[in-house]
């Protein structure tokens, strides 16, 4: 049986879209048409150890690798990468570097990532629910004030990674439970104000049982886990750069 393009597209973005809209919309991203790109898009990647891909190859972490991705799709458009990510940020560290840095306000796609460490460190839920709303605010304002183009993207969880169950025994229950906490704050607050989120954690959380998607210090996703992330979130990028 033979699938038309269109369809095609439908059923690819069906399975992959993740996001903070209301199901009409959701609708509506889905069958939005997919055309081609050109000239320069800037990309802006915001996070800590996620972002910056603490432990794997430049090449390998998930920036570069949506990078690579949309470079291969749209040969007639040329992509540039900035991160602002750093290992162990908390929020509070990413609002301070973006105040230090000033970037200006050009940027085609803003991709924001943050939270563990505020978990991890143990600081109060209430720093997160103050400062997550400020970020994708400051990352509202980086990708030339359209939301649209704007993507927030989950917190993995590490208590499915040999630090976690070893470094960490008898915390893992916690963990998770902290970080489905940052996590449903963050959605909530995506679809509250349309903004687009996807989810990953599903992802990280076989880490365990599939060793291959962690990275050799044993905390950190691996390549191939990026590689997963990637296919994730790439979807919702193409759509998000029509926009």
């Amino acid at each position: 049986m033979k699938l038309h393009f269109k369809q095609i597209v439908i059923v690819i973005l069906s399975i992959f879209l993740l996001s903070c809209s209301s199901d009409e919309n959701t609708a509506e991203i889905s069958t939005f048409p997919i055309t081609p790109l050109l000239g320069s898009i800037k990309y802006l990647a915001l996070g800590d150890s996620y972002t910056i891909g603490q432990s794997v190859c430049e090449t390998c972490r998930f920036p570069e690798q949506l990078k690579s991705s949309l470079t291969a799709i749209y040969p007639q458009a040329s992509f540039s990468l900035k991160i602002i990510a750093t290992t162990g940020w908390t929020t509070t560290n990413l609002i301070s570097a973006i105040n230090t840095q000033n970037p200006d306000p050009n940027y085609d796609l803003v991709t924001l990532l943050i939270g563990v460490n505020n978990q991890y460190q143990g600081k109060s839920f209430s720093i997160y629910e103050k400062e997550f709303p400020e970020l994708v605010e400051k990352a509202i304002v980086l990708a030339k004030g359209n939301k649209e183009r704007v993507i927030v993207i989950s917190i993995p969880d590490y208590a499915y990674t040999p630090f976690g169950k070893i470094q960490m025994e008898g915390e893992g229950e916690r963990i998770s439970s902290e970080i489905n906490q940052y996590n449903s704050f963050a959605e909530s607050y995506c679809k509250l104000n349309n903004i687009v989120f996807v989810s990953i954690t599903d992802i990280s959380r076989k880490g365990l049982d599939n060793p291959d998607l962690v990275a050799a210090d044993g905390l950190h996703p691996s390549a191939k886990a990026y590689t997963l992330f990637t296919e994730r979130i790439l979807p919702l990028v193409r759509v998000a750069l029509q926009n």
